[in-house]
């Protein structure tokens, strides 16, 4: 089983986005991954409109809430992907090595046209990423 590990400072939208697309994409081809994804300062709460583009392509975050990244989240990932949010080594509780960061712009405060822009941009860095797995 190969882990990935999303990391975004609040662990609301991109690495969320990129979790779910993930998981749903490899459960679909019947791959061996796995995904999750943390913040090194985790939000209060998922950002609404990344949950609702997911849920425009039939994916849901109706469960899922922020998290804190851990050392032991770090340790169990075959790869650490950054979405590009200049991750605070000051705040991070946790030491990992970055496979990769996919420098995504922060749907924060966009507009829907925007966020779902990034959403199709994790989507195609996801297929790529999970072609390498298969």
């Amino acid at each position: 089983m190969t882990h990935i590990l999303y990391v975004c400072v609040h662990n609301a939208g991109r690495s969320q986005m990129a979790e779910a697309i993930t998981n749903h994409l490899a459960a679909q081809r019947g791959l061996p991954v796995r995904a999750e994804s943390a913040g090194t300062v985790a939000g209060e709460r998922i950002n609404p409109v990344a949950a609702q583009v997911l849920a425009e392509i039939g994916i849901s975050l109706a469960d899922q809430r922020p998290k804190q990244l851990t050392q032991e989240m770090a340790d169990r990932a075959d790869k650490i992907i950054t979405m590009g949010c200049g991750v605070d080594a000051e705040a991070c509780p946790a030491r990992f090595l970055v496979t990769d960061d996919w420098g995504l712009d922060d749907p924060a405060g966009q507009p829907i046209e925007t966020v779902r822009r990034i959403r199709d941009e994790i989507i195609n860095r996801v297929e790529a990423l999970l072609s390498e797995c298969a």
